[in-house]
């Protein structure tokens, strides 16, 4: 039969080990924490670059479309007209809101074009 000293010095020693493998447990967990961090960090900082350039290619393009709308290179010509087209498009609806908006047109609901008409439904034929 074993003795109160041998059982002492057994769960001592167990309580050794899970401490052993206890801190070994915290020092993987703190590694991946600081891993993941890291990682966190760097994918953060590789999303603003790209949004970096992305709005560096947008204000690009803006200064070439300013500089050089009238008489564009060739491969960029296409780009050009139909922001050029686009412009003309809105500044047209820009006009017609204003105007809605001071009251000196109304919308006529019967117009195909009227955007506030309502749903034209069919009536049942009977």
């Amino acid at each position: 039969m074993p003795n109160y000293d041998e059982i002492k010095k057994k769960a001592r020693d167990a309580f050794d080990t899970i401490a052993d493998v206890s801190v070994e447990a915290y020092k993987l967990a703190e590694e991946k924490a600081r891993i993941l961090a890291r990682k966190a960090k760097l994918t953060a900082e590789i999303t603003r670059e790209r949004a970096m350039i992305r709005r560096a290619k947008i204000n690009i393009g803006g200064a070439y479309y300013d500089l050089h709308k009238d008489d564009p290179a060739e491969p960029l010509k296409q780009f050009c007209d139909d922001i050029t087209t686009s412009l003309d498009i809105i500044a047209v609806k820009q006009s017609e809101l204003e105007d809605l908006r001071k009251g000196y047109i109304t919308c006529d609901e019967d117009s195909e074009d009227c955007e506030c008409a309502p749903d034209k439904e069919e009536e049942p034929k009977e």
